[in-house]
């Protein structure tokens, strides 16, 4: 670059849009950051602080990526809205799982990842000013769809006290009346609860009186515990009239990194995602929505020894801290924890001096939220024996 263009380069101010500046902190950053500083000083970490599934996938569907990538036709764009089969595949395995019967041309979307959806549905519904109500503690990126809409959100407090469910009576009658759409997340991250039928039929109520439209996030529904099979909103007669579900293969088949997942339900809501969508981007790799059909429409028994493995580390998990002392009530569905901090703690710092002082990575709770303030997210993502192996470097703090 030459002196003057050197110069101009300096002096010509980069000004983002305003929504760049609207976007919230990446909290788990700030996380992933400092665990990474501790290793690089060599220390053994044993990270249970982030979501990412720590199995393979099962090696059919890998085998089935493989023979597509060969097919020429899948070297081409795919069509805009993906192909017919994996929506197919989906309202198949819907239809075995839950009873649930979707067409898949006009109530299936396919989505780059769980997590697209859940902000483009924010930016398909919400104006600047409407509301959305979100679950407090909750998964973060329906702050940033909410944020990028231009909306403002009202939070729903998830306590212990009321099984993690939302009550809707106790919101604020002014946040109800200028909402436009709801979050609803089980088996829950962070705090691993599940809801039974009974709340999705609650929440059908609320949301057809109040003209709220239901963003239900099904990402960790095939992970429930002590026999227990996770309820999909969509089960309940009515579901579609007022909302949609989001499912992912990245849990179910430990498909994290191949980013498939699934807007189902009501026709308007589906359409309007597969609009915003051509906007974006086509359809996923062809080879990778075949390979996402076999997953759907073959054999199953990878998912039912995959929920084995999490029930099995769940149990080493829970029989060390019922040793030391760390009372927590049981995780019900998907593969996190939810444990209190010893008092006198905030999660954050809580959560630092267990990096510092055991190499132990948590995700504090208040990450997730203001009522997330006294818990810290532990994932049942490593082996049983560095399970046992990180309850017994936090035992030797004596803070329990």
């Amino acid at each position: 670059m030459n002196p003057t263009s050197e110069r101009a380069a300096r002096a010509f101010p980069i000004q983002p849009a305003d929504r760049m500046q609207q976007l919230p902190t990446q909290f788990f950053a700030k996380l992933v950051r400092k665990a990474n500083e501790q290793i690089a000083a060599g220390h053994d970490v044993i990270n249970l602080g982030q979501g990412n599934p720590d199995r393979p996938t099962p090696g059919h569907i890998v085998k089935a990526l493989q023979g597509a990538a060969e097919n020429p036709l899948y070297h081409k764009y795919p069509p805009f809205n993906g192909y017919l089969f994996l929506k197919e595949a989906v309202a198949q395995r819907y239809r075995e799982d839950y009873g649930v019967e979707l067409d898949p041309e006009t109530e299936v979307a396919i989505l780059f990842g769980g997590k697209t959806g859940l902000v483009e549905i924010a930016q398909c519904m919400l104006n600047p000013g409407d509301v959305c109500l979100v679950p407090d503690p909750g998964y973060p990126d329906y702050w940033s769809g909410v944020a990028l809409a231009g909306a403002r959100m009202a939070f729903m407090p998830l306590t212990e006290n009321n099984d993690f469910l939302p009550d809707y009576s106790s919101l604020a009658a002014t946040d109800v009346d200028k909402a436009k759409l709801m979050f609803i997340n089980y088996p829950n991250n962070p705090t691993g609860a599940s809801a039974p039928l009974s709340f999705y039929e609650e929440t059908i109520r609320f949301a057809a009186r109040h003209g709220i439209v239901v963003a239900s996030d099904f990402a960790y529904g095939a992970i429930g515990f002590d026999e227990h099979k996770p309820v999909s909103f969509l089960q309940v007669p009515g579901a579609k009239e007022v909302g949609v579900e989001f499912y992912t293969l990245s849990k179910t088949y430990n498909m994290a990194g191949w980013r498939v997942g699934f807007c189902l339900g009501n026709r308007e809501i589906v359409r309007l995602i597969n609009l915003i969508q051509d906007h974006y981007y086509c359809s996923l790799f062809g080879g990778i929505q075949e390979a996402a059909s076999v997953a759907l429409t073959g054999p199953q028994d990878c998912v039912s020894e995959l929920v084995r493995v999490y029930a099995s580390r769940r149990s080493a998990l829970y029989t060390e801290l019922d040793r030391i002392g760390w009372k927590a009530k049981r995780s019900q569905g998907s593969f996190f924890t939810w444990l209190p901090v010893p008092d006198g703690y905030a999660s954050e710092a809580f959560a630092d001096r267990l990096l510092n002082e055991a190499g132990l990575v948590v995700a504090p709770g208040v990450g997730f939220g203001e009522h997330g303030e006294g818990y810290v997210r532990l994932g049942l993502l490593s082996s049983e024996e560095r399970l046992r192996e990180a309850v017994r470097r936090v035992e030797a703090l004596n803070l329990f």
